[in-house]
């Protein structure tokens, strides 16, 4: 498993890494000493996972996170415990305090197995892994409701926590997948990843106007306002061009 250490502290670092080499199974392929160096390092590699310190110069570990189009597992490694609550709405598989002991990094690379073992066997056992197209029609259950739905009247999906909310009509139920498995198995001629939140039906869009930052705002037929990151903004005119 590869994984990116990211501490603006050379000694924290080298102390983690250190600890690291009791485990094998994760391979360090990479540091940085800020989120700016993380984020450009993380689109390159795609990581596994990534050791994070939340106050940094410039950007928080939090910031970040919010950068990410995709997010590979989290552990923080921090001195501040504060930010602990924080860190679980992130969904964070776990929250290291400085100076990081060796009992308490073992519990937390155990959270990573059960987590990953977890993914293959909901993907191997359960999963159909081929991809769906506008024409499919998809099967949705939220509490006793339950909708047979053609994705071509989807028009977005976005991200909560572990699960992900589907619009269509009126409706907006939850289902329990996660936004990285949903595009996996969507077609990208229909279904675009906007950012970390949300993915949108080409189709749908009725309006795109310039936004903060170089990205761009899109207006859906549901009336839903949803960014293009600004790295996704790149892809997205690439696609949409002549």
């Amino acid at each position: 498993m590869k994984a990116i250490i990211i501490d603006d502290e050379r000694l924290a670092r080298l102390e983690l890494r250190k600890l690291l080499q009791e485990f094998p199974e994760i391979e360090v392929i990479d540091e940085a000493v800020n989120a700016e160096e993380a984020i450009s390092k993380i689109e390159t590699a795609q990581p596994d996972l990534i050791f994070l310190d939340i106050q940094m110069p410039g950007k928080t570990g939090f910031d970040m996170l919010a950068e990410l189009d995709k997010t590979p597992h989290v552990i923080f490694t921090t001195a501040h415990h504060e930010f602990a609550l924080k860190a679980f709405e992130v969904n964070a598989l776990d929250y290291l305090m400085k100076p990081v002991e060796p009992k308490r990094l073992a519990d937390a690379i155990q959270k990573l197995q059960l987590s990953e073992s977890k993914e293959v066997r909901t993907e191997t056992e359960y999963v159909n892994n081929s991809i769906l197209t506008e024409n499919d029609q998809v099967f949705v259950k939220d509490g006793e409701r339950c909708w047979f739905v053609k994705l071509s009247d989807i028009r977005l999906f976005e991200s909560v926590g572990n699960y992900a909310k589907v619009f269509f009509g009126t409706n907006k139920p939850l289902i329990l997948k996660s936004l990285n498995a949903l595009e996996e198995r969507l077609d990208e001629k229909t279904f675009f990843r906007a950012n970390r939140k949300h993915i949108v039906n080409l189709r749908m869009i009725e309006k795109i106007e310039p936004y903060f930052n170089g990205g761009l705002l899109l207006d859906l037929k549901g009336g839903e306002k949803i960014e293009v990151s600004r790295r996704q903004t790149v892809k997205f005119k690439e696609m949409m061009s002549l």
